[in-house]
């Protein structure tokens, strides 16, 4: 969806500043990219609430990805399946954030905010309401931890725009009226032209008491085998992104590099490679 992870390169920036980032993903589909980028460290962990199952896009999440090398235990994955309600979607969402931030002690939050996990989303299977979906902004906001809060999935368009709206009034700590405002887009909202529309679906909710039960018991005896709040050593903080692309000289795009250059150049010691099939590892063995 993105040809720039922008999230990956706001957490790399926040870790010039800040030791230990925390980035929680409610769209209903799997923060793989942003897990992916950070499964191998221990200063940031991800935390993704997402339909899994049923060859639902991306296909992974599954609750047993968990991270790797120095990063293990630091990816939490919550897979929920079709039609998860309020009640049981909040059940979930607070008691493991609540630990999450007990055990990891972060010292900044992002917050992917992806509407698509409502209920009457076009592409979505899930039954939340948009005070719930706000609900969840609010419950991180109380930590009153610095908070970089974005947008993401989203396509019942005039229900993303509800739904941001609403969540905007509650960091901003403004109420809303319920009844919209006369604008140039208000036909888009009928027939009930309210903030909070009913969002309830047909869709059967498919995630028993048990399972869910079971899944909080799962990333709690995960997250019990954190050791402690990771540190990080001082070191000299990196340029910007902005200024490094200024310091750094034009390469001529005609002249090839030197062999000499081509052997400095080395893979981060956090790159992950499955196995020996690696696409990566295939053209390295090629070159």
């Amino acid at each position: 969806f993105c040809y720039v992870n922008d999230i990956v390169v706001a957490i790399l920036e926040l870790l010039k500043r800040h030791p230990r980032v925390l980035y929680i993903d409610i769209d209903i589909h799997h923060g793989d990219g942003v897990e992916e980028a950070f499964y191998t460290t221990d200063r940031v962990m991800t935390v993704s609430f997402h339909k899994y199952g049923n060859q639902f896009f991306p296909g992974t999440g599954d609750m047993y990805e968990i991270g790797a090398a120095n990063g293990k235990y630091y990816s939490v994955n919550v897979p929920l399946k079709d039609g998860i309600d309020d009640q049981g979607y909040l059940q979930l969402f607070k008691p493991v954030i609540r630990k999450v931030v007990e055990r990891f002690q972060p010292t900044c939050i992002v917050l992917q905010c992806g509407a698509d996990s409502l209920g009457c989303d076009r592409l979505g299977c899930f039954n939340l309401s948009i005070p719930t979906h706000g609900e969840c902004v609010q419950f991180v906001k109380s930590f009153n931890l610095p908070l970089l809060v974005l947008g993401g999935g989203g396509y019942t368009i005039r229900n993303v725009a509800r739904c941001w709206t609403h969540e905007t009034a509650i960091l901003l700590d403004t109420e809303l009226a319920s009844e919209l405002p006369y604008n140039e887009y208000y036909e888009y909202f009928g027939p009930d032209f309210q903030l909070h529309p009913d969002t309830r679906t047909s869709v059967e909710n498919q995630n028993t008491r048990e399972y869910l039960e079971n899944l909080l018991q799962h990333v709690e005896e995960n997250l019990r085998k954190l050791q402690c709040a990771p540190s990080v050593m001082m070191q000299e903080i990196p340029p910007d992104l902005a200024e490094a692309a200024r310091a750094r000289p034009e390469e001529d795009p005609d002249v090839r590099l030197s062999q000499r250059a081509l052997d400095e150049q080395r893979d981060h010691p956090a790159e992950l490679y499955e196995n020996d099939h690696d696409n990566d590892e295939t053209v390295k063995a090629a070159l």
